[in-house]
């Protein structure tokens, strides 16, 4: 079932990606998960290990940091975001880091994930379809999207100052743009998202390396590029 385990006793014992990522939750000071959504969680990590066999969904191979540097850092993200959000646009989302963990911690939220390659896109919708969560795959590029988000993500994507700055353009007024980047870097992502927002300090997170999560509100007067239909 599982084979991306190089030091865990039985990789392929069911079950050990869900105790496996509980532990590491809670020495990065997380909550674990339930019984059940840990197994949504293990399934998820299945489909991922699978299909990083034979395509580049991750430069990673080892579960361990599967788990610890994709896995807890996007829940860690999700319990972090501002309450009272509908609708979340997760851009550029590869192998669906974090909009997917998002969209299962937080089930009351509307989530899209956009990845414009093909390979990826139909990766996300095998990935959706496994954990039988409601969530949209958009297969184009974000700027073709005529509406706006009450949030949107970004994460470890190419060309991140230009994606910073497509991401601002679809945040609703009063929403949120959120950028999972590192202490040396949240300057230039703060500048990339131009003007209009309110920056609260950044919120560390899990696994080193100087990980934060940026969080800037976008003012209610401020018009945005989208139509406001994710609103």
């Amino acid at each position: 079932m599982i084979s991306a385990f190089n030091s865990e006793p039985d990789p392929t014992e069911p079950g050990a990606a869900a105790r496996r990522l509980n532990e590491l939750l809670a020495e990065a000071g997380q909550a674990e998960l339930d019984s059940a959504m840990a197994a949504r969680f293990e399934a998820y990590f299945d489909v991922l290990v699978r299909w990083n066999s034979r395509m580049n969904l991750t430069a990673l191979r080892d579960g361990q940091k599967i788990l610890s540097r994709h896995f807890v850092e996007s829940i860690a993200c999700a319990r972090a975001l501002p309450g009272k959000i509908g609708s979340l646009l997760d851009l550029g989302s590869g192998a669906g880091f974090p909009g997917l963990p998002i969209a299962m911690c937080r089930p009351e939220v509307r989530v899209t994930l956009a990845e414009s390659q093909g390979k990826k896109a139909a990766f996300l919708r095998e990935a959706v379809r496994t954990v039988g969560m409601g969530v949209e795959v958009y297969g184009g590029r974000a700027e073709g999207l005529q509406r706006s988000f009450d949030c949107v993500t970004l994460r470890a994507v190419d060309r991140m100052e230009e994606a910073v700055r497509v991401g601002a353009g679809l945040v609703g007024r009063g929403g949120w743009l959120v950028i999972l980047t590192t202490e040396a870097e949240s300057e230039g992502m703060r500048a990339a998202a131009g003007p209009g927002f309110a920056w609260e300090a950044g919120v560390g997170l899990p696994g080193g390396e100087s990980r934060i999560l940026l969080l800037g509100r976008r003012s209610p007067s401020f018009e945005s590029r989208g139509t406001g239909e994710g609103k």
